[in-house]
C-alpha cells in the first residue's frame, strides 16, 4: 500500500508541475499598485505558421472580478525570417484567422489576436480585439508587419492582381 501511495504522490506532483509550467507564456506581469489587486500582463507569442513574427499583446488582469477590462494594445515585429513557404500557410482574404486567443472573463468574454495579410501594401496585419462590447466598443488595436526585405517579398509581390 505504501508503494502506491508514493507513486501516486509522485505523480500528482509531476502533474501539477507540468499543469504549472504550461499556463504562462507571460513575458511580463506589473502591478499597478499596493492597494489594487490588477495587473498589466504581457504576453509574447509567435505567429504559429509565421514563425518570424513574434507579437506582444498587453491587457489588464483583475485577479478578484468576474472579468478582466477589455483595453489592450498588441507591438508585432519580425524576429526571424519571413519565408513564401511560410506565407502559402497564410489564409488570404480581408477577414484573414486568428492565430491567439485568450479567456477575459466567466461569461464568453475574449482577447483575439487576427492575422489578416494585405496584398496591396504587402503586409501582414495583426488586430487584437475583444469579442464582448464594453462602454460602447470593441476595443481593439493594431499593429503590422511588412514582408518587404523578407524572403517572402518575391512571393507577396507575384501575389498582386494585375
Amino acid at each position: 500500500m505504501r508503494i502506491f501511495e508514493k507513486q501516486m504522490k509522485t505523480a500528482l506532483m509531476m502533474s501539477a508541475l507540468v499543469l504549472l509550467s504550461a499556463c504562462s507564456d507571460d513575458a511580463a506581469k506589473v502591478s499597478l499598485g499596493l492597494f489594487t489587486t490588477k495587473d498589466v500582463i504581457v504576453s509574447g507569442w509567435t505567429d504559429p505558421k509565421v514563425t518570424g513574427v513574434t507579437c506582444h499583446v498587453s491587457h489588464i488582469e483583475a485577479n478578484l472580478d468576474f472579468a478582466d477590462p477589455s483595453d489592450m494594445s498588441i507591438a508585432c515585429r519580425q524576429t526571424g525570417p519571413i519565408t513564401a513557404e511560410q506565407m502559402s500557410q497564410v489564409k488570404l482574404g480581408n477577414s484573414g484567422e486568428v492565430v491567439f486567443s485568450t479567456s477575459k472573463s466567466v461569461l464568453f468574454k475574449s482577447l483575439k489576436v487576427r492575422r489578416v495579410y494585405d496584398p496591396e501594401s504587402k503586409t501582414l496585419l495583426y488586430i487584437s480585439y475583444s469579442t464582448k462590447e464594453t462602454s460602447g466598443s470593441h476595443h481593439h488595436a493594431l499593429s503590422t508587419v511588412p514582408l518587404f526585405g523578407t524572403d517572402a517579398w518575391d512571393w507577396a509581390s507575384s501575389q498582386v492582381k494585375k
